[in-house]
This record gives structure tokens, C-alpha cells and sequence, in this order.
């Protein structure tokens, strides 16, 4: 039987073809299939199944902080001196919400979400759609771009930006900020690239604290910062973390939702037409975009105690990653899981998570997929690839994410 490794969660062909992947791990006849080694940093256990991943992400017993909760061979097995150990070092001191366990984890995220309410996502329609008209009217003439970097990238970095009160003119020093870490962050070739991006991006980050303090605004940023001044409501750590927390979050998915979603349109020419013809199917449209081509393919949790699931055994501090791309294409779960459907009524998927680590930007997420998706299809009627499909590159990283979707129109 084909032995599983940490370079197949995150590799170009996984990313291509999700439902082979699935097939993959079905065929080890395990609901839990055990890694001898994720990435130097001790054993891991896989959960792929819908139902198995969907409780899992609502277990306490699974936890995020590693402060509390590492591998056991760690720091043996990746040393300070290695990537891997100074990334793990930099998480443990800089905690966020996504990276905290209650108390601590409620009160960031409670800060946080102040910027994330319904209303405040709503009043946001107008902005997103002038951003997503403006980016076309730049491209229109030329009848071609590349839409991951010429329209998917802008248009989510611009909205966080802007929430966060970050100068226009610095938000396209992120995206390779970003790339690094999500791409370099697995793969031991990359050396220091994580390190150099993290001390970049954080630094950016103190700077731009710095200029809030001089000159609040009514920007999240400044809200965090105000918040910071009161008194321990945060650290200045989780305030620096809980920043480039929103940065990446804020756009990186939305970025790859929006790649991934209108190549599976393309590669549909039957469903594109359909929406294009229905626009009031764009809600559920989204949905199912999520589902087959989300941008996270692994959630990783930490056991907080030892657990005990089909007939196996999580040793307490081993790592546990639960396959949210694998869950969304589990057919258990979902009539003609292989199938993209934009009509589909049941869509009960993963892609956003479950519990109390549930994206906080959802809502932001959905709201930007849907227009951007409708303006797409309303101003270029003969939108069509400008390559052949097999041509298209995703990365190899944490992320599904394609290098560049050249399009014609």
C-alpha cells in the first residue's frame, strides 16, 4: 500500500486534482492514517472523512496553542537553527486568535470580529463593486490578463487595506510577504525565506503601529491599537500577531477562492453560462466553489490529551491535520461529490471551518466571491482561458492556489 507523506498534503498535483487525492487516502482502508513524520516535526495523524474532520474541528480536546502543546521530538528534530524550529519559536511568541485556545482565544477574536459585524460587511457592497469595476476598466482594452494577479490579488488587498488603514501604496509589498510563508513555510528548499518574509512583514507591521499611535484614524488598526493602550485587553506580541493575522486572512483566501472558482467556471462552460444567465444562483454558486476548489486544504490541531478513535490512539502533543479539501469531496457526505454544481441545495462543507475557529471573514469572503464572480461574468461575455488547462501551475504550499490564470476576452 503507497506510503502517505507531508510533501503529498501540499503538493502541485494534490492541489490540481483534489478528488484523486481523496481517492488516495481512501484507499489506505484507515478513517485515520498516520504520518511517521510531518516536516521534522514529530508524527501526525490525518482525518479526511466529512463527518470525522467536521467533529474533530469542534473537539476541545484538539487544541491550536502550541505554547502548551507541541510534538513531543520538538525541539530535537528541528532545531532553532533549522527554518522549521525559528518558524515554530515566532508562533509560539506571537499567538492570535487563530493560533490561542479559550480564555485567550475569545478575548481576541472578540476584539477582532468589533470589525467583522454583518452590518459593517453590508455597508462594504458598494466599495467592492467600484474596486472590482475599476480593475476591469484598467484591463478591458487589452482583451487579456492574468486574473489571479491582475484582478483576484487587487481586489481583496484593497479591501483589507482600506479596513485596516494601510497606505495604498504599500499593499504590494504583501503578496510576496505572504507567498513566502504559506509556500517556503513547507518546503525545506526555501532555507530562510520564512525567516527573512516573517522579520519583513512584522517590522512593516511596527511601523505602521507606530503611525497609528501619532495619527489614529477610525480604522481597525487603530481601533487594536486603542484597545492595546487601555490595558491588557492584549500584549503587544498578540497585537503585532493579531495584524498580520488580518493581512493574510484578508485576502490570501479570497485570492485563491476567486482563482480557483473561475477556472472551475471556465473548465464548466455549461454551469458559467448558466450563472451567467442566473445571477441570483451566485450565492449558492459560491458556495460550491468552496466546497471543490476551496483555497485551505488542511486545518492542523494539536491533541490536548491522548484520544482514542477508531481504534487508534492521538498521543497527547502529536499534530492532527484534518483534510478540509478531502471532507469537502467525501461522497459519504455528498451526492455526486466529483461533480461541480452550482445548483446543488445541500452544501454542507468545510471550507471555512467549524467551532470556535470558524472564519471570522467569512461573511467578507462570500460578499467579495459574489461580486467579484458577477462583475467577471456581466462585463466579459467571452471570457475563455488563454491556455490549455494542463498548462496552468498551482504552488506547492499550504494554500490551493494557481501561480497565474491567464484568461482572454
Amino acid at each position: 500500500m503507497e506510503k502517505m507523506t507531508g510533501d503529498d498534503l501540499n503538493s502541485p498535483e494534490t492541489m490540481r486534482d483534489i478528488i484523486s487525492f481523496y481517492k488516495r487516502l481512501a484507499a489506505q482502508k484507515e478513517s485515520l492514517i498516520r504520518l511517521d513524520d510531518f516536516y521534522g516535526m514529530g508524527g501526525a495523524w490525518i482525518a479526511f472523512r466529512h463527518d470525522d474532520v467536521a467533529a474533530m474541528l469542534k473537539d476541545p480536546r484538539l487544541v491550536k496553542d502550541m505554547r502548551k502543546y507541541v510534538p513531543q521530538n520538538e525541539p530535537e528534530a528541528a532545531e532553532a537553527s533549522t527554518y522549521v524550529g525559528k518558524l515554530f519559536e515566532w508562533l509560539r511568541n506571537m499567538p492570535n486568535m487563530l493560533s490561542a485556545d479559550p480564555p485567550d482565544h475569545t478575548r481576541l477574536r472578540r476584539l477582532a470580529s468589533k470589525a467583522f459585524t454583518p452590518q459593517m460587511i453590508e455597508g462594504l457592497r458598494p466599495r467592492i463593486q467600484q474596486i472590482a469595476d475599476e480593475l476591469l476598466d484598467t484591463v478591458q482594452e487589452r482583451g487579456r490578463m492574468d486574473l489571479v494577479a491582475d484582478f483576484a490579488y487587487p481586489l481583496p488587498i484593497t479591501v483589507i487595506s482600506e479596513m485596516l488603514g494601510i497606505p495604498a501604496a504599500d499593499r504590494n509589498l504583501f503578496r510576496g510577504w505572504t507567498q513566502k510563508l504559506l509556500h517556503a513555510a513547507v518546503d525545506p528548499r526555501q532555507g530562510s525565506a520564512v525567516e527573512e518574509a516573517l522579520e519583513e512583514f512584522i517590522g512593516y507591521i511596527r511601523t505602521l503601529l507606530d503611525d497609528k499611535r501619532r495619527n489614529p484614524g477610525t480604522d481597525v488598526t487603530s481601533g487594536l491599537v486603542q484597545a492595546y493602550e487601555q490595558g491588557d485587553k492584549l500584549s503587544e506580541n498578540e497585537l503585532l500577531s493579531t495584524i498580520w493575522l488580518l493581512i493574510i486572512a484578508g485576502h490570501e483566501t479570497t485570492v485563491n477562492l476567486i482563482g480557483n472558482g473561475m477556472l472551475a467556471l471556465l473548465r464548466h462552460p455549461g454551469q458559467m453560462r448558466l450563472l451567467r444567465e442566473t445571477p441570483s444562483l451566485l450565492p449558492g454558486a459560491v458556495e460550491e466553489m468552496l466546497r471543490m476548489e476551496g483555497p485551505i486544504v488542511i486545518a492542523s490541531r494539536f491533541a490536548g490529551e491522548d484520544i482514542a478513535m477508531h481504534g487508534k490512539v492521538i498521543r497527547q502533543g502529536e499534530i492532527v491535520l484534518l483534510s478540509l479539501a478531502a471532507a469537502n469531496v467525501d461522497p459519504h457526505k455528498f451526492s455526486d461529490a466529483d461533480t461541480f454544481d452550482i445548483t446543488r441545495e445541500e452544501n454542507e462543507h468545510l471550507a471555512f471551518g467549524k467551532g470556535i475557529h470558524h472564519c471570522l471573514g467569512a461573511p467578507l469572503a462570500r460578499l467579495e466571491g459574489q461580486i467579484a464572480f458577477g462583475t467577471l461574468l456581466r462585463r466579459l461575455p467571452d471570457l475563455r482561458l488563454a491556455v490549455e488547462p494542463e498548462r496552468l501551475v498551482y504552488n506547492y504550499g499550504k494554500l490551493r492556489s494557481l501561480t497565474g490564470l491567464p484568461v482572454l476576452f
